[in-house]
């Protein structure tokens, strides 16, 4: 199984994750930012990935800090769970309605990070989550997980589905460029290595 379990514990906050990358989209999800559980419950589910995450942070402060610290234990959670990328696609991509929003993740886990989001006019809360943090979460994990990741809003002007549409598009792309293909032998790539 590519599996892999991180804990993060800092002054502000303490974070275990554990990732299965060839699950069936279970997941437990416990954290003090509920918008942010169902985002991850929406993630593990549309990844077909199994997912726990138990965290606690400062929200006292605001979410900023849990948010981001949950990414970073993702995104390394992702690196390591692929491993040495052996036969995976790489590249990865879906283009996703949801109601009047169309979003489009498209990855490519060669090694090298870059984080490309083209999403506007977020209103800037949905309930009590700051929408800031959306763009903080993608970068923290694509930096971690060391991803190349273009996150694009082609259509929409509802908050709450522009953010699901990202969240289930991302997670669907990963699937996709983490799935192994029986056709590629090695890496995908011609230096001979993803790093």
């Amino acid at each position: 199984m590519r599996e892999a379990s991180i804990e993060r514990k800092t002054a502000e906050t303490d974070i275990n994750l554990k990732i299965s990358l060839d699950g069936t989209g279970q997941s437990e999800i416990t954290t003090p930012v509920p918008f942010l559980n169902h985002m991850l419950e929406l993630f593990a589910k549309h990844g077909q990935f199994d997912l726990v995450v138990e965290a606690e942070g400062d929200i006292e402060i605001d979410a900023h800090h849990t948010t981001e610290d949950i990414a970073i234990v993702l995104g390394q959670a992702l690196e390591e769970a692929v491993g040495d990328k052996k036969g995976i696609n790489r590249y990865g991509n879906q283009v996703l309605p949801m109601d009047e929003a169309l979003l489009q993740s498209t990855i490519d886990f060669g090694g090298r990070f870059y984080l490309n989001f083209a999403v506007t006019d977020l209103k800037a809360t949905v309930g009590d989550f700051d929408t800031e943090l959306v763009e903080e979460f993608f970068r923290a994990l694509a930096f971690n997980a060391k991803m190349n990741l273009h996150i694009r809003q082609l259509e929409g002007t509802n908050t709450h589905h522009i953010i699901e549409g990202i969240f289930k598009s991302f997670a669907r792309a990963l699937n996709k460029a983490t799935t192994i293909n029986e056709d590629i032998k090695g890496v995908m790539s011609t230096k001979g290595k993803l790093e």
